[in-house]
């Protein structure tokens, strides 16, 4: 069951380069299970992006996450961001576009009511399998989070991940 969710995560991770005047869909969803002794943590993610490309190489949009994570013995976290992102593609040939995202936004959890911001840029290589339906490849990226608490101390988190993680999704563009 673990590999089948891993798998469903890989298949989604990303959006792809669109035309003109088009409407982009995607995101994320990803799940994760660590266990270290008797203790136990499951992450589940779900990332939404929705984004109109207003120009021939730029998108800009929405995005907005959920997260759980559960660690077995203790309360449940729950995580949520809201925030928009901007897209800048460049096609390499009619298969084959580069692009990077540039999202910001809010954030909040339910621990002491922690509310802050975050920011990412990650790059990303699209695959066009047939009339805008793709693949999506990213290595990592930059990302900062901050988040400040009642009765807790800030929390702050910058992450220079590339070649650390791999990303592979599906996407489509919907003309309009």
């Amino acid at each position: 069951m673990k590999k089948l969710l891993v798998a469903v995560v890989i298949l989604f991770t990303t959006m792809a380069s669109a035309q003109k005047n088009s409407i982009l869909l995607g995101g994320n969803i990803g799940f994760s299970s660590e266990k270290i002794g008797d203790s136990k943590l499951e992450n589940f993610e779900f990332s939404p992006k929705v984004g109109y490309q207003f120009a021939d190489r730029w998108t800009a949009g929405v995005e907005g996450s959920i997260t759980n994570v559960k660690v077995i013995g203790t309360e449940r976290i729950e995580k949520y961001k809201i925030g928009s992102f901007v897209r800048y593609s460049v096609p390499l040939s009619n298969m084959f576009s580069f692009y990077t995202d540039l999202g910001a936004g809010y954030q909040s959890t339910n621990v002491s009511d922690g509310k802050g911001m975050y920011a990412s840029l990650t790059p990303a290589l699209f695959i066009n399998m047939k009339q805008g339906f793709g693949l999506n490849f990213s290595i990592g990226g930059i990302n900062y989070s901050n988040l400040d608490g009642n009765g807790d101390p800030r929390q702050e988190r910058f992450g220079f991940n590339f070649g650390k993680t791999l990303n592979i999704g599906i996407s489509k563009n919907f003309g309009l």
